[in-house]
């Protein structure tokens, strides 16, 4: 493993480390659920974006756009989410979930709490809450030094 210069796990490694452990257990703890963790987070994303593009889907993913029009095809077998024409521009199509995956969100957020929780065990409350604004911040950060991109709109973003 490569050390920084005081001795601990490098920023990059531990951050790696740490994301690969977490998303680890947190698909032991959702096992049998019948989808993805890709999907999973679709969804996830969704609630917090309903009407939004599949192309700012994508962005937010950090995938491609296909990679997410196969995902949403097969969530919508399961009449999960809607999508419907863009008013704006007739090539597009804004997503909103249906009634159906309300109890699938409300039992993944049962699972990521629990997840957290453990994982989150051997900290105390102002230890967690300290470690949040800490990655906030280091997220901001890196979030500035994010290339400008295309915007859903057209616009250039960062």
């Amino acid at each position: 493993m490569a050390f920084a210069a005081d001795g601990h796990l490098s920023f990059d490694l531990l951050i790696a480390e740490v994301s690969g452990l977490y998303a680890s257990h947190f698909r032991r703890n959702a096992r049998g659920v019948d989808l993805t963790p890709l999907q999973c987070r679709l969804l996830e994303l969704l609630s917090r974006n309903e009407g939004i593009r599949q192309a700012r889907l994508a962005q937010l993913m950090d995938t491609d756009p296909m990679t997410v029009v196969r995902a949403l095809d097969t969530i919508q077998a399961g009449a999960w989410i809607e999508r419907r024409p863009d008013p704006d521009d007739r090539r597009a199509h804004r997503l909103y979930l249906r009634a159906g995956a309300i109890p699938f969100l409300i039992r993944m957020s049962k699972i990521a709490d629990h997840s957290r929780q453990q994982a989150l065990a051997a900290l105390s409350p102002l230890e967690r809450e300290h470690l949040a604004d800490l990655l906030e911040r280091v997220h901001g950060t890196l979030l500035a030094l994010e290339p400008r991109r295309e915007t859903e709109y057209g616009c250039h973003s960062g």
